[in-house]
Parts: structure tokens; C-alpha cells; sequence
């Protein structure tokens, strides 16, 4: 059933299976969003063998910089090969080359964070490693094809391209740059988690989940499929559950962890 206020902002679905695709996806990410709330982690950063029964299965381990490399490139590659397999904007005009350049960047941009950036303490499951990669790729390739798709398709009468490169941009350069300001936190050689601080770490404590999250509404709102927007709400389920577990272990970690510091919206959550 069309929904009138919702046609406004976005594209019909081109398909029944997108339809599908679009419903799946935003249900599984909210379940992993749930299943943080829970206990049950991704295995990777802080929260590797972060309970007595994930240590106890434990299973492959990669190093972070390897396997967070896996998680990012095949997404980055699917994003290169959507210019030789679209050339020209597939007939999309400019909404769709975008598209396709700022997914293709967010990747690159996180596997130049992995070489150049990150410092790492420690390793990622496998089995989470394999999982998150295998997300990132779908959700680089379904948004690139779905709009394909979608070509020829009316467009939405409110065209929000342009706040979605805005909304991308700065979740592109607050992303960056506090992941900057926790590279800094320590050496090399250090492998001690210390309460960031800087920029926005000083009002939450996962600012770059925010800022990640701004990505994924730019995606959405340059793209403006409901797979798009369906990618952008279950990311952002996911990022919220994940931040406030974050920040429980930051509380449990650290005696002097400031009681002010939010999980990810300054002041309010």
C-alpha cells in the first residue's frame, strides 16, 4: 500500500523482490541492533570475547588491521566496478553518479583509516569479520543496482539530492576526524583503551557513530529508494544499541568516566 506523504520523498519500488530485499534488510540490521542490547556482540574492537561464552567458543581470530580490511574492500571494489559497469550514470543524470562516488568513497576512506589511521590493540572474530563484510558489500551493491533499477521510474516531487551530498559531507569529515582524535590516544606500541576526549568526545562517547550515521542518511537522501532509507534506519538501530553498549563498558572500565558524557546525541542520548 503506497503511503502519500512517504511517495513525496521517495521512488517506487522498481519490484516485488526489492520490496523483499528492502523489508529484509531493514529487519536483520535491527536485530543486530537488538542483539547488542542483549549481549550478544559483533566480535570486533573492545567487544571481542566480550562474555564468558563467546571466550569460550572462541574460533578464528584475525588481526583488526586484516580483518578490517576484509571488511571494507569488497565493498570499496563493488563501488570502482559500478563506473565500468554503469558508465555514464546508466542514463540516472547526476543523482546517480553521485551515488555511486559517495559509496565508492565512504569505502575507500575506511580502508585508508585501516592503513593509515587506526591503531589497534587487539584482534576480530572471524565468523563477525565475515558477516560485517558480507553486509558492507550488499549494502554498496543493492544501493548502487536497486537505483539502477529504479531509472526511468517518476521522480520522488521532492528532490533532496542536495541535502543528502551536505548530510554526506559532513558525516564524511566528522567521521574522519575523530577517528584522528582516537589514533592519537596512543602510541603504536601502547595497546591500553583510554577515555577519548576532543571534539565531540568531550559531550558523547561515539561521536563517530553519529557521524556514521549521517553517512547513511546521506546515502538515503541522494538516493531517496526505500532501500536506501531502509539501509540509513537499521544502520542507525544498530549504531545506537551499539554506542550504548559502548558506553557501558566505558563506565564499568574507568571509575572516573564523566557521568555527563552521553552515548551518541550531545545532551540527549
Amino acid at each position: 500500500m503506497e503511503i502519500a506523504v512517504l511517495s513525496k520523498f521517495m521512488f517506487d519500488e522498481p519490484s516485488v523482490w526489492v520490496t523483499v530485499a528492502t523489508v529484509m534488510t531493514l529487519l536483520s540490521t535491527v536485530y543486530l541492533g537488538f542483539a547488542e542490547v542483549i549481549g550478544s556482540h559483533l566480535q570486533y574492537s573492545k567487544f571481542t570475547n566480550s562474555s564468558a561464552k563467546q571466550a569460550a567458543a572462541g574460533g578464528i581470530k584475525l588481526s583488526s588491521r586484516t580483518g578490517m580490511l576484509m571488511l571494507y574492500t569488497p565493498a570499496f571494489v563493488a563501488g570502482v566496478v559500478s563506473f565500468f559497469v554503469f558508465p555514464g550514470g546508466g542514463g540516472g543524470g547526476v543523482r546517480f553518479f553521485l551515488l555511486k562516488f559517495v559509496v565508492t568513497f565512504h569505502f575507500f576512506k575506511r580502508d585508508f583509516e585501516v592503513l593509515f589511521v587506526h591503531k589497534y590493540s587487539g584482534n576480530m572474530g572471524l565468523g563477525s569479520t565475515i558477516l560485517i563484510s558480507i553486509f558492507y558489500f550488499y549494502v554498496a551493491t543493492s544501493l548502487i543496482v536497486v537505483h539502477y533499477m529504479s531509472l526511468g521510474l517518476p521522480e520522488p516531487p521532492i528532490d533532496l539530492t542536495y541535502v543528502g551530498v551536505i548530510m554526506f559531507t559532513v558525516g564524511i569529515l566528522g567521521n574522519f576526524y575523530h577517528h584522528n582524535l582516537l589514533a592519537k590516544l596512543r602510541t603504536d606500541k601502547e595497546k591500553e583503551y583510554k577515555i577519548p576526549h576532543g571534539g565531540l568526545f568531550n559531550l558523547v562517547i561515539c561521536p563517530h557513530y553519529l557521524f556514521e550515521i549521517l553517512i547513511f542518511c546521506g546515502f538515503a537522501f541522494i538516493s531517496q529508494t526505500p532501500l536506501a532509507f531502509a539501509c540509513a534506519l537499521g544502520d542507525s538501530c544498530y549504531l545506537i544499541a551499539r554506542s550504548h553498549q559502548t558506553r557501558n563498558w566505558y563506565v564499568n572500565k574507568f571509575e572516573d568516566f564523566p557521568a555527563s558524557i552521553k552515548c551518541l546525541i550531545p545532551y540527549v542520548f
